[in-house]
């Protein structure tokens, strides 16, 4: 991943590789300036994320399920939950199915405080899009699909071994025996 090639591939994909870095890097500042102007940490940008994919997909997301996905305990989700209701980021309705079920929304000011910040960068990548053929969004799609799903399994991976015990029966990072 990081060493030099020298055949014309190689090179493509070191370039593409440090593409994907510098734009993880700069998306990951535009998400930090979201949160120091409203007051957030770096796990409630991260559970606003999710409660905003989940909403995109049409299919809401339980505060079990927020855990899952930021590999929180219950009693930090639901401190989290507290925290960016409060501060009128999210909203928690009940299910019309099942009433015992709690479901997390945008709220109206937080989707507005959004909207503010990442609206200009919207167009911008529209305007960027917008330069690029169908076909050529489509090879673009399935790759960043590809990298998504991959660095998924990394990260899954990575959390599987650091909440597993140590052979000689010491407790892992996390405290567990």
């Amino acid at each position: 991943m990081y060493r030099r090639r020298d055949d014309p591939r190689g090179r493509m994909v070191a370039e593409i590789t440090n593409d994907l870095r510098r734009y993880s890097t700069e998306a990951q500042h535009i998400g930090h300036a979201f949160a120091s102007l409203h007051g957030l940490n770096a796990t409630d940008l991260q559970a606003l994320i999710a409660v905003m994919e989940a909403e995109l997909v049409g299919d809401p997301i339980t505060p079990g399920r927020l855990g899952e996905v930021l590999n929180l305990s219950s009693g930090s989700v639901t401190a989290l939950v507290d925290r960016l209701e409060r501060a009128g980021h999210i909203r928690r309705d009940r299910d019309t199915v099942d009433r015992r079920k709690i479901l997390l929304h945008y709220a109206d000011r937080g989707a507005s405080l959004a909207q503010s910040f990442f609206g200009p960068l919207g167009r911008r990548t529209d305007q960027v899009m917008d330069r690029f053929t169908d076909d050529e969004l489509a090879v673009v799609h399935r790759f960043m699909a590809e990298m998504v799903r991959s660095m998924r399994a990394h990260r899954d991976e990575m959390r599987a071994v650091r909440d597993e015990p140590h052979r000689d029966g010491a407790p892992g990072p996390s405290g567990d025996a």
